[in-house]
């Protein structure tokens, strides 16, 4: 590399500035465990939080307190910036949650650190034989030439042919400790990189889908010309050479024979003696395989999905001057619904309609059962004084519809002050609001909006209160209002 090319990788890389990042040791930490170590391909924005307040808690508390001072949702969106692209931050279907991924700088990042630990056995045999076998895929599997598979052919038959009469005799070679540790050491970082790999895939993937929507946007031809050149082939992303090489791969892995055989292969391997690897999870790496390579086949289907929806977008825009007579029409609608003419008797109660289709509605799905444990509960002891409880004010109604009645009987209609003027407030403003809400059949109470009244009274401690209400009126109900309402 050149000094000019490492520079502007320095600057522009994901995953070099997550190695020069403060917060560096963190986010290795963390999102290597997460989303590298567990596999784990998408995970909500809650669950995310409260793992990542979980890890803060415990560095805080074992390095000491404000080590890390920010909040959990504080290093996620910072992580997730477009500055930063650690994180890829997006919305599922029928979720208004947010989402996370790593992208594949974060794999890079976790994959280059733990490199650089000590190793006590580099195999090389095994990489050897490897890099020989695929050039010979390559050589004799590019070849035109008959003759030439044939000579390859034959060479092969007489190879197998060979050990099958030594195996007959019982002489045949035997791996060693050695021999065996090199090859499961090459099987164990192929298994490993290819699963990293399948997150890069992905990225790919919608790269693609981004430059092929900008040469549909930007593109200034006839609608003819755009489908011949996008839709000359039957899939843009699947017939792209990483398009082909995963589709092969995701065909290989669905055959259930070769599934199978993989799988009772690992286990026997892992069963020999002298390979000790601590990673547990390449018992079961083919499944992880299958979970990723399901995940980026879904990518592709709806990618798919979106440019062929992109497609249809662009053809319709096309005509301009429809969409143009369209608008004005709408804003000509709304401009006179709320001042029509005298001879103008339509309404529009919407420009478009709203189409809801019954397979748009989700399936039932069944509650998650929730275990309550009520093992270790002790009786509780308030902390505060209670005696707040025990020095509310009742006020009893009846007194109060009482008073009313007694001064309706000398007038058809009295006031609130009217009546407190004859008998003064004694149990303060608790007194005050049930006058303001009292409900009877004798009188019917109205608040005049136009107009206040000054109440006052004398609280316990002997200080005068004053309170401005709007003017309140009890009216004693006529005769005739009665027969009205029995009417």
């Amino acid at each position: 590399m050149q000094f000019d090319e490492i520079v502007a990788v320095r600057k522009g890389n994901a995953a070099w500035r997550l190695l020069r990042a403060d917060n560096a040791p963190l986010l290795l930490a963390f999102l290597g465990r997460v989303f590298v170590d567990d596999n784990v391909r998408e995970i909500s924005e809650s669950a995310l939080v409260s793992l990542l307040d979980d890890e803060l808690y415990g560095l805080n508390k074992r390095l000491g307190e404000g080590t890390y001072p920010r909040t959990p949702k504080a290093y996620l969106d910072e992580w997730a910036a477009a500055d930063t692209g650690w994180l890829r931050k997006y919305y599922v279907i029928e979720s208004d949650e947010p989402h996370y991924d790593a992208t594949p700088a974060v794999e890079r990042a976790v994959a280059w650190v733990r490199s650089l630990r000590d190793r006590g056995f580099v195999g090389t045999e095994s990489r050897l034989n490897t890099v020989i076998d695929l050039l010979r895929q390559i050589v004799y599997g590019a070849s035109t030439d008959a003759e030439i598979r044939l000579t390859e052919l034959r060479r092969r038959r007489a190879e197998i042919d060979a050990e099958i009469e030594a195996a007959e005799r019982g002489d045949f070679n035997v791996l060693d400790e050695t021999s065996r540790r090199d090859r499961y050491q090459q099987f164990a970082d192929i298994a490993r990189a290819l699963l990293s790999d399948f997150r890069e895939v992905e990225s790919n993937f919608r790269s693609l889908d981004r430059e092929m929507r900008e040469r549909i946007a930007t593109w200034r031809g006839t609608k003819g010309e755009l489908l011949d050149e996008v839709v000359g082939s039957r899939n843009i992303i699947s017939d792209s050479d990483q398009g082909r090489s995963f589709q092969a791969f995701y065909d290989l892995l669905l055959s259930a024979d070769r599934l199978d055989e993989l799988d009772d292969l690992v286990r026997q391997t892992q069963a020999l003696d002298g390979l000790v690897d601590d990673d547990t999870r390449l018992t079961n790496i083919h499944h992880d395989w299958l979970d990723a390579g399901t995940r980026a086949q879904s990518t592709v289907r709806r990618l798919s999905e979106q440019l062929r929806r992109f497609l249809d977008d662009q053809a319709w825009l096309e005509n301009r001057r429809v969409m143009d007579l369209l608008r004005n029409i709408e804003s000509t609608a709304y401009s006179i619904r709320d001042r029509r003419a005298d001879d103008f008797e339509h309404e529009i109660d919407s420009p478009t309609p709203s189409v809801h289709l019954p397979l748009e509605r989700p399936l039932y799905r069944l509650a998650a059962a929730v275990e309550v444990a009520s093992d270790g509960i002790e009786e509780g002891h308030a902390e505060g004084e209670s005696t707040a409880l025990f020095e509310q004010v009742h006020i009893d109604p009846e007194p109060l519809i009482a008073r009313v009645r007694t001064r309706l009987r000398r007038a058809d209609q009295v006031t609130l002050a009217d009546v407190i003027a004859d008998t003064p407030i004694e149990q303060g403003l608790a007194e005050l609001i049930t006058y303001l809400s009292l409900t009877d059949e004798g009188f019917t109470k109205t608040f005049d909006e136009s107009a206040t009244e000054t109440v006052s009274w004398t609280d316990d401690a002997g200080r005068g209160r004053t309170a401005t209400v709007p003017r309140v009126i009890y009216v004693r109900p006529t005769p005739d209002s009665n027969r009205q309402e029995n009417r």
